[in-house]
C-alpha cells in the first residue's frame, strides 16, 4: 500500500512538473515574440506550410460539412415548417462552432504533427544544440515563427472553411431541396451578427496558439519526456496531436460557456 501511494505521489509530482515546464515554454515563446528582429524568411515559410498547404484540406472538409448541415438542417427544420431558416442555421453553426473547431483539428493533423516531428528530429540529431552553440536562440528561430504563422493562418483558414461550407449548404438546400437563394442568404444576413463572426475569429486565433504551443513543446522536449530515437519522435508526435485535439475541444467549451 505504501509503495502504491509512493508511486502515485511520484507520478503526480512529475505530471505537475511537466505542466510547469510546458507553461514556462509558452511564457518564453510569448516573451521572444516581442523581441526583434523577426526571422521573416522562416515566418513566411511557415505561413506557406501551415496556411497555404492546408487550403485544399479546408476546402474539402468545409464543402462537405456544409452539405451535411444542409441535409440535416433541412430535414430537421421541415418537421416544424421552418425550412426557411436553413440559411441562418447553417451559417451560425459553421461560423460559431464547426468552422473554427474542424479547421483547427485539420491543421493539427496535417501541420501540427509535422512541426512536432521536425523539431523532435532536430532535438534527436542535436541540431538544436548546434543552434545554441552558434549563438542562435532556438525559441526565436524555431518556435516564434510557428506561433506567428499559426496565429495568422488559422483565422484565414477558418474564414475559407465558413464561406465554402455556407455555399455547400446552399448547394444542397437551394439547388437540391428547393430553398430559394433569397430565403437562404436573406435570412442568414438577418440573423448572423458581427459578434458571431468575431466569436469564430477569437476561437480560431486561440486554437492556433494551442496547436503550435503543444506541438512545438512536444518536439522540443522529445528526447526528455518521450524517449530517444525514432520511437521517441513517434511518441512525441502522437502525444502532440492527441493533446492538441483534446485541448482544442476543452478550450472551445470554456470559450463558449464563459465568454460568449
Amino acid at each position: 500500500m505504501f509503495a502504491i501511494t509512493k508511486r502515485f505521489g511520484a507520478s503526480t509530482i512529475e505530471y505537475i512538473r511537466r505542466m510547469g515546464v510546458m507553461g514556462l515554454f509558452l511564457f518564453k515563446a510569448v516573451l521572444f515574440m516581442g523581441i526583434p528582429p523577426l526571422k521573416v524568411g522562416r515566418f513566411l515559410k511557415q505561413i506557406r506550410f501551415i496556411g497555404m498547404q492546408s487550403v485544399v484540406v479546408i476546402l474539402l472538409t468545409g464543402a462537405f460539412s456544409g452539405m451535411v448541415l444542409g441535409f440535416q438542417g433541412y430535414y430537421s427544420l421541415s418537421r416544424f415548417g421552418s425550412d426557411a431558416f436553413l440559411g441562418p442555421m447553417v451559417g451560425l453553426a459553421l461560423i460559431k462552432e464547426l468552422g473554427p473547431v474542424i479547421s483547427a483539428l485539420m491543421v493539427t493533423g496535417r501541420a501540427g504533427s509535422a512541426i512536432a516531428a521536425e523539431i523532435g528530429i532536430m532535438r534527436m540529431s542535436e541540431q538544436i544544440d548546434a543552434l545554441e552553440l552558434m549563438g542562435l536562440n532556438p525559441y526565436r528561430y524555431l518556435v516564434v515563427p510557428n506561433f506567428l504563422a499559426a496565429m495568422v493562418s488559422l483565422p484565414l483558414l477558418t474564414a475559407i472553411f465558413d464561406v465554402v461550407g455556407i455555399f455547400g449548404g446552399y448547394l444542397i438546400g437551394g439547388k437540391l431541396l428547393g430553398v430559394g437563394a433569397g430565403t437562404y442568404f436573406g435570412e442568414m444576413a438577418s440573423y448572423v451578427e458581427m459578434s458571431d463572426i468575431m466569436e469564430g475569429i477569437y476561437k480560431s486565433f486561440s486554437f492556433g496558439v494551442i496547436i503550435v504551443w503543444v506541438c512545438c513543446f512536444k518536439g522540443y522536449y522529445a528526447g526528455i519526456f518521450s524517449g530517444f530515437g525514432s520511437e521517441g519522435v513517434s511518441r512525441a508526435t502522437t502525444q502532440a496531436v492527441v493533446l492538441s485535439s483534446v485541448l482544442i475541444l476543452v478550450w472551445d467549451y470554456f470559450m463558449t460557456s464563459i465568454l460568449f
